[in-house]
């Protein structure tokens, strides 16, 4: 199998940094857009595929049109989309911690608008970060310890199941009920125009939602290194229940996702 390309949105840290490397360290290239490149300059690890010309830093604002077609121009004939792009919260002395109501969704939106068609090639995957606990049903379903903190993450919520709107729409998926109607505060007015049809990314796209994020070690590659060959978080298009899985791990899962795709079917959740 040829290395993939890849178009990574969101990788500046987190769980896209440690998708990025994974993926470089397996000889895919990997274009990142960010709008800080200088983030990676003492980066010995990103460094070093800058150098080999398979990670490509291209500066850029994924809200904004004229950058994603750059990016998309730059990248090539693109497999896959790693998108984690996630609102890091800003504080104002007037108004305490405030974050970005509709990060996510608009960037989500902007690369749907400005997905090529390649004449050779089929449309790209799309694997896209989201988390566990949107919506009445995943809230219902979390353990009783955290749903006290869940129910402190509306607006972040809100941003991420305007982003699955959003990718169900051109997936061709049924808008999940869960999520009640699409919030014009989110995406906008009339936002599925210039969006690709209904079906377009039929079976391109998958939706990995995670459970509370922690910074621990990648227990995948822990167990693999012992030659156990499962990893220990859990997969399931159910609700899982669970506590939480590092950023690591669900790192190593989304690389995994990407190289048994097939496996995997439209909205997933992972967790330990």
């Amino acid at each position: 199998m040829a290395p993939l390309n890849i178009l990574s949105i969101g990788a500046s840290r987190n769980i896209g940094y440690f998708a990025a490397i994974r993926l470089l360290e397996q000889g895919a290239t990997v274009t990142l857009l960010l709008r800080t490149p200088s983030v990676f300059d003492e980066d010995e690890a990103i460094q070093k595929f800058v150098k080999f010309g398979t990670a490509r830093l291209i500066k850029g604002d994924a809200r904004k049109e004229e950058d994603m077609r750059r990016a998309w121009e730059e990248a090539g004939t693109v497999d896959a989309v790693v998108f984690t792009v996630g609102a890091v919260p800003s504080f104002s002395i007037t108004k305490g911690f405030v974050v970005d109501p509709n990060l996510v969704a608009q960037c989500m939106l902007c690369v749907l608008r400005t997905l090529p068609t390649y004449a050779s090639a089929p449309p790209p995957r799309i694997i896209a970060l989201s988390s566990t606990g949107i919506g009445p049903a995943a809230h219902k379903a979390l353990p009783l310890l955290i749903k006290p903190l869940y129910s402190a993450l509306t607006i972040p919520h809100y941003d991420k199941a305007g982003m699955e709107q959003a990718l169900a729409h051109v997936a061709g998926w049924p808008l999940d009920p869960n999520h009640g109607e699409p919030r014009v505060e989110i995406l906008g007015e009339n936002w599925t125009e210039r969006l690709p049809a209904p079906g377009t990314l039929k079976d391109r796209v998958l939706v990995v939602r995670a459970a509370l994020l922690t910074d621990g070690k990648c227990m995948g590659d822990q167990v693999k290194a012992k030659g156990k060959g499962k990893a220990p978080y859990r997969v399931s298009q159910d609700e899982l229940g669970v506590y939480t899985i590092s950023r690591k791990d669900t790192a190593h899962f989304v690389v995994d996702a990407l190289a048994r795709w097939d496996e995997f079917k439209g909205i997933v959740n992972v967790g330990y």
